[in-house]
Parts: C-alpha cells; structure tokens; sequence
C-alpha cells in the first residue's frame, strides 16, 4: 500500500507541483489549501506524512503543527515543514514546534522526492516498502509475505496490516482507539472490540511459529509488540 501524504500549501502551483512529483513516485496525495481545509482532509483520513508550508493564511503552519502535536489522532503523524525561511533560528523554532524535518525552498523534486523516502524510512517505516525483523518473524510489504525462519505464515489483510504497524512500532502501547485509527483508519466506524478479533486471529497465526508472545495485552491501556516478553 503505497504512503499516503497530506500537502499543505496555499500556492496552488507549488501544491501542483509536489502533488505530480509524489504521485510520480507511487505516493497516494491529499491537497490541503489552509489549516481549515487540512483539519477536515484529517478528519477523513489519516496521512502517513504531511508536508506543511510554514505561511499559510490566517492559521501558521507552525502554529498548526504545534496544535497537530497536541491531538491524540494526529500527534505520531511526522510532519516536514517547507518554506523559503532559511535561517537557523527559524529551523529551530520549526523543529522545536514539533516538525521532524524542514526543507528551505526552492527545491528540486528529486530532492524532494529523495528526502521524502529518508524521513518515511525514519520516522514512519510503515509506510515504506521495507522488510522489518523481529527475532525470526520476517514481512516484506512489497510481496504481502510473513515468514518465521522458512516457514510461512498465512494472514488475512487487516491481521497483515495490523502485524506490519506493530512491528514497525515496538515497545509502545496502543490503545484500541489508537489501533483503529491507524490502522483501520480515523473515517472507518468500527466497534473497538474489533481489534480484539483481529488481535486473536493474527496470534493464532503465528502460534505455531511461537511468536505469538510478541504481541502483548497490557491490562487496561491495550497491546503493545515486543521481542521481550513482560509479565
């Protein structure tokens, strides 16, 4: 699935631009003009990455990722701040409001393009092509196929997605709310108690592989993926 990415910028012809440039690179793109119209693209769904210009009218892209920040649905969404500021004490304040990277305009697409892949490799690994390991669990996104040492194992779409979040997100507990939203998606209105279900499908999947453990109830917050096994 290829990563989604929200594009903020009030410049109809620079938003063009990025968008050809992304969809060039099998991205999936959402366009945004101003802070109003990206609050309503969140409330629909949820980016893998949002590319924020820093002067946009009426709310700053500054202040608007600062308020990203502070909401728990979009508050693990990385964001790039793009503008023509280039000094060192405005990167600063960029980086210090919650962005986790900042690209000084102009820029060329390939380069664009190319930081892109650096920071979803970094910060969202999900949303790349790579293969992830943990311990002898392999999945590759690209080829949809997870192997414990040369065996495979067979899951459904949602238990593969929901396996492909965990293991790019160890050591972190989700809620279900959390789960749903980032997996299923913020505009899929699906009871809570259906992460339970998926959660028992894909642990009986990899029972006989013995990985199962990997995948942890904490009583009273949700399930959080770990190599470690904690009582």
């Amino acid at each position: 699935m290829p990563a989604k990415i929200l594009i903020v910028e009030d410049d109809p012809a620079v938003r063009d631009m990025i968008g050809f440039v992304l969809r060039q690179n099998d991205y999936e793109t959402l366009e945004a003009a101003d802070a109003e119209q990206a609050r309503a693209c969140l409330a629909e769904s949820v980016p893998d990455m949002i590319l924020m210009d820093w002067m946009l009218p009426g709310m700053s892209g500054v202040e608007l990722i600062r308020q990203l920040k502070q909401d728990g649905l979009t508050r693990d969404i990385p964001v790039v701040l793009l503008t023509a500021r280039g000094e060192e004490d405005d990167k600063v304040r960029g980086l210090e409001c919650g962005a986790e990277d900042y690209v000084t305009k102009p820029f060329s697409p390939r380069e664009l393009a190319a930081r892109i892949k650096v920071i979803l490799r970094r910060v969202a690994p999900h949303a790349t092509e790579e293969k992830v390991t943990t311990g002898q669990l392999e999945l590759d996104p690209a080829s949809h196929i997870v192997n414990v040492g040369s065996q495979t194992v067979e899951l459904g779409p949602t238990e593969f997605r929901l396996l492909h979040f965990f293991m790019t997100h160890q050591n972190k507990v989700y809620s279900r709310s959390r789960l749903l939203d980032r997996v299923w998606g913020a505009n899929v209105f699906i009871e809570e108690r259906t992460v339970d279900v998926h959660i028992r499908r894909l642990r009986k999947a990899l029972e006989p592989h013995g990985v199962e453990r990997f995948i942890q109830t904490v009583r009273g917050a949700g399930y959080r993926f770990s190599e470690n096994y904690v009582e």
